[in-house]
């Protein structure tokens, strides 16, 4: 009898797009939005917090200035 080999981790959703700049002002990356503390700590939070970082990121946006967001 073999042993069933265990599964391959599951992939963690990531907002991020590979543009890692963060903007003085806001505090938040340009290319996800997110904080230098989010980014940091990613890995491991659970998934309901990873969640709903995910759901705040669009309102975030707004936080960048529109001149800044045209650099990427």
């Amino acid at each position: 009898m073999t042993a069933t080999p265990p599964a391959p981790p599951r992939p963690i959703a990531t907002p991020c797009i590979k543009v890692c700049v963060v903007d003085g002002a806001s505090g938040l990356c340009l290319g996800c939005h997110r904080t230098l503390p989010e980014i940091a700590r990613w890995g491991g939070l659970s998934d309901a917090e990873r969640a709903a970082v995910m759901i705040a990121l669009p309102a975030r946006r707004a936080r960048i200035s529109p001149e800044k967001l045209g650099l990427i």
